[in-house]
């Protein structure tokens, strides 16, 4: 992009630019997206990324596919040389999240992961069931930057409940639990956030305001295009069939395919348990800007 910025602007220093109109205004037209382009969303596409991976219809599997999910961007994350750190997680007796919230630090995190945000289902037979039946299942994936507080969102002190609750301490799962877990509220839209990892409150709050901060801008910048673009804005996305991005089917064969892209393929264990996503990312990549050029 700034290399078609310069190359546009050495056109607009060039003594016959205005010789053909229709060209120029064309061409300054498309100056001006690029310059907001690489100014709006996209500076955040750099940061690391936080990621909260929540069970939706399907209740255990459902609960073992954010568990899998889990293990292919933790895969993923280690492939990129990149660091992963908890921040919370809800696991139920089985093993399987019933929520996990964790950071992927590492250089341009974000923007290669940010695709990723939507419905994944699941097909396979169940081990939860006796009959060994075919289940489906779906999951949230949310990703949003690693956010530093800036004047972009401003919270109102009185639009923030802050609850506080027990967490782990260092001895383990069920030792010298101390009550610095923090949940964060946001009254006007109901967004939640919960933090557990750090060892006082005071860092856990800070954490969770950063996220919720992030969150409340993603909503926005979301907003905002759907606004421009004419489309109507949805309260909020059912985690369950007909609004999935991707699918893993384990049963009666095996494929894992996308729908926005798809791009498909038989090798699901390499995706899943190896974390090889690059094929799908990089066509994301490719789905992601045909978005934003029709939005423009």
């Amino acid at each position: 992009m700034k290399e078609r910025i310069k190359y546009i602007e050495q056109q607009m220093a060039s003594p016959d630019f205005w010789a053909d109109k229709p060209k120029a205004q064309k061409l300054i037209k498309e100056l001006t997206e690029l310059k907001e382009e690489i100014a709006g969303k996209n500076k955040y596409d750099k940061s690391g990324a936080t990621i909260t991976i929540l069970a939706g219809a399907g209740g255990l599997d459902a609960e073992d596919f954010a568990q899998m999910l889990h293990g292919m961007y933790d895969a993923y994350a280690q492939n990129k040389g990149w660091l992963t750190y908890l921040l919370h997680k809800n696991e139920n007796n089985h093993g399987g999240y019933r929520n996990i919230t964790f950071d992927v630090k590492g250089n341009g995190a974000y923007g290669i992961l940010k695709q990723e945000s939507g419905v994944h289902r699941l097909v396979r037979l169940s081990p939860f069931n006796s009959k060994k039946q075919r289940h489906t299942s779906f999951v949230m994936v949310d990703i949003i930057p690693i956010f530093e507080k800036s004047s972009e969102v401003e919270i109102e002190q009185n639009d923030v409940r802050v609850e506080f609750a027990k967490s782990s301490g260092p001895g383990g799962q069920n030792v010298n639990k101390r009550e610095t877990a923090v949940r964060v509220v946001h009254i006007p839209t109901n967004m939640s956030v919960r933090v557990d990892s750090e060892r006082t409150q005071m860092h856990n709050r800070r954490k969770a305001m950063s996220i919720l901060e992030s969150r409340l801008y993603c909503k926005k910048e979301e907003d905002r295009k759907k606004e421009a673009s004419g489309l109507s804005i949805s309260k909020s996305v059912e985690v369950e069939w007909g609004n999935q991005i991707r699918s893993y089917v384990l049963h009666p064969y095996k494929m894992i395919k996308d729908h926005r892209t798809n791009i498909e393929t038989a090798d699901t264990e390499a995706v899943l348990k190896d974390g090889k996503l690059d094929e799908f990312i990089e066509a994301e990549k490719g789905f992601l800007a045909d978005i934003e050029r029709e939005q423009s």
